[in-house]
């Protein structure tokens, strides 16, 4: 696989280290600010004789990357969060190009394992009303997004399966929260790589559910194969298509 990584931060830097691994060929490092890439812009040139593009730029960017880099043909991983309102719009483009595009809130294959025991949890939880659910996400100070994307998935995957639980809370509460909320916090502080808990409380014990990142690695890693997984295919893709299949 010949790779291009358009954003060249932290998380670009594990990506191509992760391709390197896994034996592929990094073609160009896309930044408009970091000295060690190779271009500063997406262009025909930047991106020649490459299978699959990872972007991991910036909320803002997002959208503008998908479409010139789908202009030019080229398959895409997207691991920017932040663009979801533009979600039509990219599946437009998507279409239009006729690429595969593979995007998710968090491609760590550790994180969707959890979404998956989460889900088992809270499918339990629903049968209890005597325990209560609510969640907490930890993130480095330099995180762009708050509440992390995977904050609202798993968000999302409680509130779908507790049918006393109809929305989430992710906003700092004051005084009580209706029983018909859900609560999920978050913190940022020094350089945690991300830490998201979920616990189930009743008036006997509690239950912690807990995933904790040591690097960006995972990530990486889960990104890196879904380019693989791309091969041959057309269309839009969720990280949770790529999962069921490499899960189930």
């Amino acid at each position: 696989m010949k790779a291009a990584i358009v954003g060249y931060g932290k998380m670009g830097k594990e990506i191509e280290e992760i391709l390197s691994e896994r034996k592929h060929q990094v073609i160009s490092r896309i930044d408009p600010t970091d000295k060690n890439a190779t271009h500063g812009s997406i262009t025909a040139e930047s991106l020649k004789d490459v299978d699959v593009v990872f972007e991991f730029s910036k909320p803002e960017a997002a959208v503008k990357n998908i479409e010139l880099i789908a202009s030019h043909k080229k398959n895409i991983v997207i691991g920017t969060t932040g663009w979801a309102n533009d979600l039509k719009k990219v599946e437009k483009i998507v279409a239009k190009n006729k690429i595969a595009l593979v995007y998710g809130n968090n491609f760590s294959i550790g994180v969707n394992m959890f979404y998956r025991i989460v889900e088992r949890a809270a499918e339990l939880v629903n049968k209890l009303p005597e325990y209560d659910i609510y969640g907490y996400e930890v993130h480095h100070n330099q995180k762009a997004d708050s509440p992390s994307g995977t904050a609202k998935s798993l968000a999302e995957i409680i509130v779908s399966n507790i049918t006393r639980k109809k929305k989430a809370v992710f906003d700092r509460v004051e005084g009580k929260i209706s029983g018909s909320d859900m609560h999920f916090a978050s913190v940022r502080g020094g350089g945690v790589p991300g830490t998201h808990v979920v616990a189930m409380d009743g008036t006997a014990d509690s239950i912690e559910l807990r995933h904790t990142a040591r690097s960006r690695a995972g990530f990486a890693l889960g990104a890196v194969m879904a380019g693989e997984w791309l091969k041959g295919k057309k269309g839009m893709f969720t990280v949770s298509d790529y999962m069921n299949q490499l899960l189930r």
